[in-house]
């Protein structure tokens, strides 16, 4: 039987209850619809509340302490094998259409998809929009919908619309003015409603399976927390989940499932091997975790565990609830709770990441994708917080949510004076928070307050002594108030720790390039052109300072690098045509030069280089070229060009 084409889509940050056949009180028509025709869970359950992390299960078939992925903006290894991959190897075309930035291919997850379209558009500022409306989103889909194909698809649509902020376009906005969260809800039912019916004409008569569900849910203030990130309760952890298609009996599962089971859901319905296919029958203790509040800030690491309608949360302490009696999880039940014993051996053997580990190495993220996260409400530390001896529960650090995440994104914004009213004001209810005390360090220091940033920094030293985060954001303190020592000796010591630093790579290579340590500096260079997403400026920089070295033929392959990546913005022909007129390339020199605009501050050396390749070349106009480089020339051209014995027997007795 031919392999049926395959339709997965995810609802970014959407809740089980605010979808019509789950609650009853929702307008999702299309969704309904599909879920009257399809099996329905009602107890599936996301593995962490936050975008990368929830997608990075589903496509892995791995809890996050498995594959390794516990926030946003962290960058998935190349040894996990994800479900696309295994899809293409097996004959399916495969295309991705992503909606939010926090899967922007970046982060891994576009491996083994010929397709992976995260094209968001641009902002009336003309800088890359963090997210697409699920309008944008479902047009692109469609468009491949219509092409004609020989393979069976396998086809993933992300919408993200239902994240904060809460946005909806008319007419949605006006039909629920109250509650816009559940108007982006209603507009992406309706973009759904018509994706999913493409799909099915563009099946026709061959089998297919269609997926919905959701990564995670949003709290909406309930237990204290407004979005989603820090908590394991059922708002952001019930999830919505259908699956229909060829062959599939519509009916109810009360079960607890896991949304990480999707990877072998789909592997199954492919024909391949799925272990755990939730069309089958099977049961398993439940997990999730949120780790947010314990790598940021040091507090109590979250997991959850569910079985049958009992959920445990293990933060420090232990929490029950029965969620038949008690779906909002408002009567802790944990003197009383019969807990089976493979549930709490499930909570203890659940994988606490390290926190006293060198920092991810996540300095790739460019300042303008931490910019668009921040607009998402998303702004997390590039660091491990340290152990804490009295850490407390995130559950009864509630009140400190809202300051914590307006802070990070006024921090990542630049916008230090008013992180800094906001971060004193936590800092003062939470002294030992080690990310606190360094953003305050950091925003004191870039407003030029050194004493109180270095008052700030030594706060942080003494809560973790061996901390590479309290080092870097030294070492880039002393960098920029021109204490260069300091700075390249402590840059040195984090790479040590950590060396993949971008920014401890870059400050020390310009502190090794203004020292004359050019071969120090060019190292430095290469490995951050080894690490960095987008390295183009790096391989300029590089090309000059192999210039500075003399080593032309190394100048050259890394211009040449530069170019291939940065194309018409490429703005180094003058330093690329010197280099191929010194390794004698002479007609690559010549059409380097002649890229040189008449605005470029070196421009009357690239009319004399252009010159000079013109004589050797014995072009027709080389008088012309002298003559126009001449007449161009500044006060140091003025000279090569009389002093040179190329131009002799043109320029007569000038």
């Amino acid at each position: 039987m031919a392999k049926p084409s395959i339709l997965l889509v995810t609802l970014d940050t959407t809740r089980a209850d605010y979808l019509g056949y789950d609650s009853g009180n929702a307008y999702t028509p299309h969704l309904d619809a599909l879920a009257a025709r399809a099996i329905r869970f009602s107890r599936a359950q996301s593995t962490a509340p936050m975008t990368l992390p929830a997608h990075t299960s589903m496509m892995t078939g791995k809890y996050p302490a498995a594959h390794g992925i516990h926030e946003n903006a962290r960058y998935l290894g190349s040894d996990q094998e994800l479900l696309a991959e295994r899809l293409a190897a097996a004959g399916y075309e495969t295309a991705a259409f992503i909606s939010g930035v926090p899967l922007s291919k970046q982060f891994g997850l576009a491996r083994g998809f010929e397709i992976y379209d995260e094209d968001f558009g641009q902002d009336e500022r003309g800088k890359p929009r963090a997210e697409r409306r699920a309008d944008a989103t479902t047009a692109a889909a469609l468009k491949l919908l219509a092409r004609e194909r020989s393979r069976p698809l396998f086809l993933w649509v992300h919408y993200f619309d239902a994240h904060e902020p809460y946005e909806p376009p008319e007419p949605f906005a006006s039909r629920f003015p109250q509650d816009p969260y559940r108007g982006e809800i209603a507009f992406v039912d309706d973009r759904v409603g018509r994706l999913v019916e493409a799909f099915e004409e563009r099946s026709g008569e061959e089998s297919w399976r269609v997926i919905v569900l959701g990564d995670h849910g949003e709290s909406l203030g309930e237990h204290g927390e407004a979005r989603h990130g820090n908590l394991l309760y059922q708002g952001v952890m019930r999830v919505p989940l259908l699956i229909a298609g060829s062959g599939v009996s519509p009916g109810l599962r009360e079960e607890p499932v896991s949304t990480r089971r999707i990877f072998d859901t789909v592997l199954a319905s492919a024909g391949l091997e799925g272990e755990k296919d939730l069309l089958g029958t099977f049961s398993e203790i439940v997990l999730g975790e949120a780790m947010k509040p314990f790598l940021q800030y040091g507090w109590q690491p979250q997991v959850m565990a569910m079985e049958g309608s009992l959920k445990a949360i293990r933060a420090g302490g232990l929490e029950a609830y029965d969620l038949n009696l008690d779906p909002s999880e408002a009567n802790d039940l944990v003197g009383t709770a019969d807990l089976s014993r493979a549930l709490r051996q499930a909570l203890r053997d659940y994988p606490i990441v390290p926190r006293v580990e060198a920092a991810p190495e996540d300095g790739r993220l460019s300042q303008e994708d931490r910019e668009r996260l921040a607009s998402l409400g998303y702004a997390g530390s590039g660091g491990r917080a340290p152990i804490r001896s009295d850490a407390p529960a995130p559950k009864d650090m509630t009140h400190l949510f809202s300051g914590l995440d307006r802070g990070s994104a006024l921090f990542v914004q630049g916008r230090y004076e008013e992180a800094v009213r906001i971060f004193t004001t936590v800092e003062s209810q939470d002294p030992e928070n080690l990310m606190v005390k360094l953003r305050l360090a950091v925003a004191y220091s870039s407003l030029g307050a050194n004493d109180l940033a270095l008052d700030f920094f030594e706060q942080a030293r003494r809560l973790d002594p061996g901390s590479v985060d309290v080092r870097h954001y030294l070492a880039m303190h002393y960098f920029r108030t021109g204490d260069w020592g300091r700075a390249g000796a402590l840059f040195e010591a984090v790479l040590a720790q950590s060396p993949g630093r971008l920014p401890a790579l870059e400050g020390l290579s310009q502190i090794r390039e203004q020292a004359g340590d050019l071969d120090r500096a060019i190292e430095l260079q290469e490995r951050i052109i080894a690490v960095k997403a987008e390295p183009a400026g790096n391989l300029t920089k590089l090309g000059e300072l192999q210039m500075g070295v003399g080593d032309t033929a190394a100048a050259v392959r890394a211009f040449e690098r530069a170019y291939a990546l940065d194309g018409p913005a490429f703005t180094h022909f003058l330093e690329l045509g010197v280099c191929y007129l010194a390794d004698r390339r002479f007609a690559e020199a010549g059409a380097a030069l002649d890229r040189v605009p008449a605005d470029h501050p070196g421009y009357p050396m690239a009319l004399f280089k252009r010159a000079q390749v013109s004589v050797l070349l014995n072009e027709a106009d080389r008088s012309q070229r002298i003559r126009r480089a001449l007449e161009g020339s500044d006060a140091m051209t003025r000279e090569l060009i009389r002093g040179e014995s190329l131009f002799k027997s043109y320029l007569g007795s000038r």
